[in-house]
C-alpha cells in the first residue's frame, strides 16, 4: 500500500484491562506502530475512546456510572488522562499530537467546514489529530446510551477525505455468529455489499466498558463505503498487525467501498 491517509479508531476495550485500568503495554505498542506508519509517510488520524473508562479508574469507580452527571465527570477527568498519555508516548518518537473534541451537532452544521480546515492544517504540519466525542457536553448521547466513536470515526474519515478507516476491536472482524459464544463461528474476510444478511450478524458490545457493538461498526461501514472509502475491522490485541495493511496482507474484515463513489 502506497502512502495513505488513514483514520484509526481504537475502543475502550483495546486501551484498558478488564479492570478498567490502562493496558500500558498495549497502548505503548499501538503508539509505536502508529508512529512508524506516520514516519513512513502515511497521514494518521486517531479516533480514541477511553475517556470515561480512564476517568472511572482515576476517580476510583468500580462500575460505569448510570447517571449522566457522573458520566460527564468521568469523561472530563478521563480526557485529561487520555491526552496526557498520548502526548507523552508520541513525543518519545518526536511526533506531535493535537486534541479535537467534537459533537454530532458540530459535524452536522456549517461548522463542519471548520473541522475540515483544522484537520487539513494539522496533517500538513505532520501532526496526529487525536479525536474523541465531547462526552462532557454531549449529554444527549450519554443519556440515550448511543454515544459511540464508530460512527464518529466514519464521519471523520469522510471529512478528512481518508483512503481507509481501520476500526480496532476486541474480535478479529465480522463473523457469521458471535465468536465469544460459538467456537465454530466463521470470519467473513470481505464484504462487497452490506445487505440484510450482513446486518443480521451484528451483535451488541460484550466488554461492558465500551458503548459500541458490531451494529455500530456496520453502520460506520455504510457511511464510509458510500463516500468511496474502504473500512477494515481487525483485532486491536496486536497493534503490530497494522503493518499487514501496509503490506497488503489479508487481515480482519474489509468492507469495500462502492466503485465510483469517491
Amino acid at each position: 500500500m502506497e502512502n495513505k491517509r488513514i483514520v484509526i479508531k481504537v475502543g475502550t476495550s483495546t486501551l484498558t484491562h478488564k479492570t478498567g485500568k490502562l493496558n500500558i503495554r498495549k497502548v505503548e505498542r499501538l503508539v509505536k506502530t502508529i508512529s512508524d506508519l506516520q514516519n513512513a509517510g502515511n497521514k494518521i488520524l486517531l479516533v480514541s475512546s477511553g475517556a470515561i473508562g480512564l476517568g472511572m479508574s482515576k476517580i476510583g469507580l468500580k462500575q460505569k456510572p448510570t447517571d449522566t452527571p457522573m458520566k460527564q465527570a468521568c469523561a472530563a477527568v478521563g480526557q485529561c488522562e487520555l491526552m496526557y498519555m498520548y502526548d507523552k508516548l508520541f513525543s518519545e518518537y518526536s511526533l506531535t499530537v493535537a486534541q479535537l473534541l467534537l459533537t454530532k451537532y458540530v459535524l452536522d452544521s456549517d461548522s463542519r467546514k471548520n473541522v475540515e480546515n483544522a484537520i487539513e492544517s494539522l496533517l500538513s504540519c505532520d501532526v496526529i489529530p487525536i479525536i474523541n466525542e465531547n462526552d462532557t457536553v454531549a449529554i444527549e448521547e450519554l443519556e440515550l446510551e448511543i454515544g459511540e466513536n464508530d460512527s464518529l470515526s466514519a464521519i471523520i474519515a469522510c471529512v478528512a477525505k481518508a483512503d481507509l478507516l481501520v476500526i480496532l476491536s476486541d474480535i478479529d472482524g465480522l463473523y457469521d455468529s458471535d465468536p465469544h459464544t460459538n467456537k465454530d463461528a466463521k470470519l467473513i474476510e470481505s464484504v462487497d455489499e452490506i445487505d440484510e444478511r450482513i446486518e443480521k450478524f451484528a451483535t451488541g458490545s460484550v466488554s461492558g466498558l465500551g458503548t459500541g457493538g458490531m451494529s455500530t461498526k456496520i453502520n460506520a461501514a455504510k457511511i464510509v463505503n458510500e463516500a468511496g472509502i474502504d473500512m477494515i475491522i481487525m483485532n486491536g490485541a496486536n497493534p503490530e498487525n497494522l503493518y499487514n495493511l501496509i503490506d497488503n496482507k489479508k487481515i480482519g474484515t474489509i468492507f469495500k467501498a462502492k466503485r465510483g463513489a469517491k
